[in-house]
């Protein structure tokens, strides 16, 4: 696969949640981290998705939002 997108993650698929329209795919990354993605039904039957199936996420985005630290010691948001 060639792609543009340079942030990529590479995971398996942990959890497939279905809804009317729309699929939640939970992704499992290396790390021990997870991501989700949201898309269609049809996407996710095209692809063959099921639980253990390997994915890579590419995130795509035209917009960066930044957070300041909160100051909460026990917080995780960088402190």
């Amino acid at each position: 696969m060639k792609i543009s997108a340079r942030n990529q993650l590479v995971g398996k698929v942990a959890k497939i949640t279905s809804g009317a329209v729309n699929a939640e795919v939970s992704v499992a990354l290396p790390g021990g981290g997870e991501i989700v993605a949201v898309i269609t039904k049809a996407s996710a039957k095209s692809l063959g998705l099921k639980k253990g199936s390997p994915v890579v996420a590419v995130i795509k985005a035209s917009d960066i939002l930044l957070a300041v630290p909160c100051g909460n010691p026990d917080c995780k948001c960088g402190k």
